[in-house]
């Protein structure tokens, strides 16, 4: 079934994408949640010029994501968690935490378009993250977690 996205769908694609699913999760989940629609002909028409008129709208969104993204470069964040027995945390730090942290450093970014290798970090130390500003713009940033002075 071939569909065009309308939001961007996590392992699948983004925004105005042309994709083909299987007919159960087209038919059972994209379309009904508004994800998607059918991709008729009159449709993939209306897409064609949506695209074109979009080219130019989106090279200054992409140099603004680089901006922002080029703010990362030497940035040293640290997040303070309250520690147990070793290294181990009391709960853990995750994407949230991240960029609570990452807005306090003067980068905005929503959590969601954070992913932390590995989920949620539940020891002490240095860690990766991938950070999307724009489906062309992705950033991978290290951070780490320490424990919080007793």
């Amino acid at each position: 079934m071939e569909l065009i996205l309308k939001k961007d769908v996590e392992n699948l694609g983004f925004t105005d994408d042309l994709v083909n699913v299987k007919n159960g999760y087209g038919r059972n989940f994209l379309i009904p949640h508004g994800h998607a629609v059918l991709a008729t002909p009159s449709a993939k028409k209306v897409l064609a010029e949506t695209l074109k008129q979009r080219a130019f709208k989106e090279k200054k969104i992409i140099d603004a994501a680089t901006a922002e993204s080029e703010k990362l470069n030497g940035l040293e964040i640290k997040i303070t968690a309250k520690t147990g027995e070793g290294d181990r945390l009391f709960g853990s730090v995750t994407n949230g935490d991240l960029a609570e942290a990452l807005d306090k450093a003067g980068v905005s970014i929503e959590k969601k378009y954070i992913s932390v290798a590995g989920g949620a970090i539940k020891r002490t130390g240095q860690y990766d993250a991938t950070i999307r500003f724009h489906r062309d713009v992705v950033s991978n940033f290290t951070f780490e977690v320490v424990a919080e002075a007793k």
